[in-house]
């Protein structure tokens, strides 16, 4: 395949590869990791000198305790300590531009390089019968390693906003059959914080009448032959790769070589969804790269260690809401006729029915008008939800507004009928029309709160609360629970998708 480079300026003379002009989405990234290195500098020194301060009080310290005839004050220490660190932090690939700016890997890195330091250490201070104050140690190690997750913490909350300004992306051409191809497009658009921005997509010859569901989404710039044609008009920086029959691994391979000159990224989509990070693996096989999927986790999410930390933590946020959980009562029973909790028949784990709780947010007679409800706005008799529900009461606007409503059921919680997290609590109605796919969500306890709570709420069709309920029951961790927790606080205070 022949073809005309573009953002070419020469070509070196000893190896014949084309020398080429850097892009725009390098040039941000190298200003973006200057600005690291120096906040790492600044963390990793200032951790350094503080404990150095703390520890001896000042400038002024005792010397290195160790076997050899000639002083050597922890000053030197502290350089050496701080110039080891840096190299190790540069040298992990801690600011490679694959890992900066989005998803876990890049402090996982950090936490990585700080423990390996200090493991080194020890062991050098075993082996030379070195003794170095460990409270000094105690307080560089923690200290520092805060420092560089805060600025790096602070530097990609400013890389945010410069995307949701416009700037600072990486420009992705998607490659595929069209259901793949809109699906891979639909997972980049969905998460901006992954700082991808789709400019076009390639199907394969005789599908150039797909369009991109959205009136402003991607279009389609040609065949899964004419990828490097489409790089150069489009100005992608990125070309990602999912299902299509023309590209095997040997023309994978080649556009690789291909698109290496041009300083453009191929990412192969493995064809699988909804799977955690935690269950993927690599492995390489007779040369060829394998993705490893370790089993669906039902067993682990049934755990008595999620037990426990359940009932901990319903305990513990009783205690702390007491307060408003008695203000809320007197706020429904003053406000409207009719008991202060409203009780639900739920299916629970193993489609066990029981009685969940809730301040009531309706008027007392809400049940028996869901049906002239469904009928007047032609809903979805299973997966019945509206904007501006009649039958709901001012204060209960409110609570639903901020899911303060929801706040009793951590006493379901208490009782063991559900989980701090979860799948959405289901009724009968919807259990009833299951089929062998959607009885998945029945293998663990509903959840107060869940994927469904923090990725929409009430504005998630049926299909993807499914989907989301599935992908929590199978990818279930400690981790992703903890996570869901978090999320869900910034969710129901600003109020984001509840009526």
């Amino acid at each position: 395949m022949s073809y005309e480079l573009t953002g070419v300026s020469d070509v070196d003379v000893v190896t014949g590869v084309p020398i080429r002009s850097r892009t725009a989405r390098e040039n941000w990234q190298s200003a973006f990791v200057q600005r690291l290195v120096v906040t790492d500098v600044v963390a990793v020194v200032g951790a350094v000198g503080a404990a150095q301060a703390i520890r001896f009080g000042g400038p002024a310290e005792p010397p290195l305790a160790w076997p050899l005839p000639y002083e050597v004050g922890y000053s030197v220490v502290s350089l050496v300590l701080a110039a080891g660190w840096l190299t190790l932090l540069h040298g992990y690939g801690t600011r490679a531009p694959e890992v900066i700016g989005t998803g876990s890997e890049e402090f996982r890195r950090l936490v990585s390089v700080t423990l390996r330091l200090f493991g080194a250490l020890a062991i050098l201070a075993l082996l030379f019968r070195v003794e170095v104050a460990r409270g000094y140690l105690a307080i560089a190690l923690p200290a520092g390693l805060f420092a560089l997750i805060v600025g790096r913490l602070a530097w990609r909350f400013r890389l945010r906003t410069r995307r949701a300004a416009g700037h600072c992306h990486t420009a992705v051409l998607v490659v595929g059959t069209p259901e793949a191809a809109g699906a891979m497009a639909t997972a980049f658009t969905g998460d901006p914080r992954s700082g991808y921005r789709v400019v076009g997509v390639c199907v394969p010859a005789g599908s150039a009448e797909y369009r991109f569901g959205t009136p402003d989404g991607p279009s389609v710039l040609g065949d899964d032959r004419s990828v490097l044609d489409s790089v150069r008009r489009s100005g992608a920086d990125s070309v990602a790769v999912a299902a299509t029959e023309h590209l095997g691994p040997a023309e994978l391979r080649r556009m690789a070589w291909e698109l290496d000159p041009l300083g453009v990224d191929l990412i192969v989509a493995p064809g699988v969804v909804d799977i955690a990070g935690v269950r993927l693996s690599n492995r390489l096989v007779a040369g060829m790269p394998m993705l490893h999927i370790d089993r669906p986790r039902y067993g682990l999410a049934k755990s008595s260690r999620k037990a426990l930390f359940d009932v901990c933590f319903a305990i513990v946020v009783l205690v702390l809401i007491a307060p408003m959980l008695a203000a809320i009562a007197i706020a429904v029973k003053l406000t409207s006729p009719g008991p202060v909790f409203y009780l639900s028949e739920r299916i629970g784990r193993d489609g066990a029915p029981f009685r969940m709780v809730k301040f009531r947010s309706m008027r007392p007679d809400a049940d028996t008008a869901v049906d002239d409800l469904i009928a007047e706005h032609g809903g979805n008799p299973v997966f019945f939800k509206v904007k501006d529900d009649p039958r709901v009461t001012t204060v209960g606007r409110f609570l639903r507004k901020y899911s303060l409503d929801e706040l009793p059921q951590f006493f379901n919680v208490l009782r063991g009928d559900m989980s701090v997290v979860g799948p959405r609590p289901q009724v009968q109605r919807e259990v009833d029309s299951y089929d062998g796919e959607m009885r998945r969500r029945l293998l663990v306890k509903p959840g107060v709160t869940g994927l469904w709570q923090v990725s929409g709420r009430s504005d998630l069709s049926p299909e993807d609360s499914v989907r989301l309920d599935l992908s929590y029951v199978e990818n279930w961790s400690m981790v992703l629970d903890l996570a869901l927790i978090a999320r869900t606080i910034g969710v129901v205070t600003r109020g984001d998708g509840a009526y």
